[in-house]
């Protein structure tokens, strides 16, 4: 799986997502996280199409959402995605959130499309240790991703202890804290040491923490900006000083609070 790709979570527009998705494959990026919420798999699908990457050199990641969760419905929203986004197989699935009664048959769901062949590899997003402690009593296997709220703010270290212990990889969603750390001042002085901007330094640190990051951006300098974080490399006092930003502030939902109702 690669480290860095392109979120597309409310690209809404059809023909903006797909110039940002088209930008995103000229410039290199080969990993792209959509989910049946965000209403753009089709335009994943139609940007991988008329590119000339490979499929098998393309990293594709979508999501089965709350209520379309349970073993039956799990199944029928994957052949709806995979039918959206005109693919043979995708590398990841997820369960979106642990919809309470549902996410373990959902994850029951997702572990038999692995077995046949229908995607690489198997995953949650916004799992607790908690919830994964759960899902694991039953599982055949451990989910081999987590996707999660995670930045500067939000270190989630916990979650990310678990997950390393369990060989499962994070992958952090709104990795620049929906543009709200983009302000921090701390950030801003260790980018100016390297010639950085402050979305590049926390891309940064995200890499050197080993979480798989994906930034999202319509914007085609931002998308070609996000993706040059690979010439240089922050300190250990640099990624202390960011790890101490931690202010458990979160800008999305809390998994234990969802209004899943």
């Amino acid at each position: 799986m690669p480290r860095f790709g392109l979120g597309v979570y409310k690209m809404t527009d059809p023909e903006e997502s797909y110039l940002a998705m088209e930008k995103a494959l000229q410039e290199g990026y080969t990993a792209i996280d959509t989910a049946s919420l965000y209403g753009n798999e089709q335009q994943v699908g139609e940007a991988l199409r008329n590119s000339n990457k490979k499929r098998q050199d393309l990293f594709i990641t979508s999501k089965v959402w709350n209520t379309d969760q349970g073993y039956d419905e799990t199944l029928f929203a994957f052949e709806k995605s995979l039918n959206l986004l005109q693919m043979d197989y995708l590398d990841l699935y997820l369960t979106h959130w642990p919809v309470p009664s549902k996410f373990k048959e959902t994850y029951r769901a997702i572990e038999r499309l692995y077995d046949e062949k229908l995607i690489r590899a198997t995953g949650v997003s916004n799992h607790q240790v908690h919830h994964l402690e759960e899902l694991m009593t039953t599982a055949n296997y451990k989910p081999m991703v987590n996707q999660i709220e995670l930045h500067p703010y939000l270190t989630q270290v916990e979650n990310r202890e678990f997950c390393q212990a369990n060989n499962i990889a994070i992958t952090a969603w709104s990795p620049l804290g929906r543009g709200k750390v983009l302000q921090d001042e701390t950030i801003r002085q260790i980018g100016e040491q390297y010639n950085k901007t402050t979305a590049q330094t926390i891309i940064r640190w995200h890499l050197q923490g080993d979480h798989i990051v994906i930034p999202k951006s319509v914007t085609p300098s931002r998308i070609v900006e996000n993706a040059q974080v690979f010439d240089f490399e922050l300190t250990a006092e640099d990624m202390a000083r960011i790890d101490a930003l931690h202010r458990d502030e979160r800008f999305g939902s809390h998994p234990d609070h969802y209004a899943y109702e």
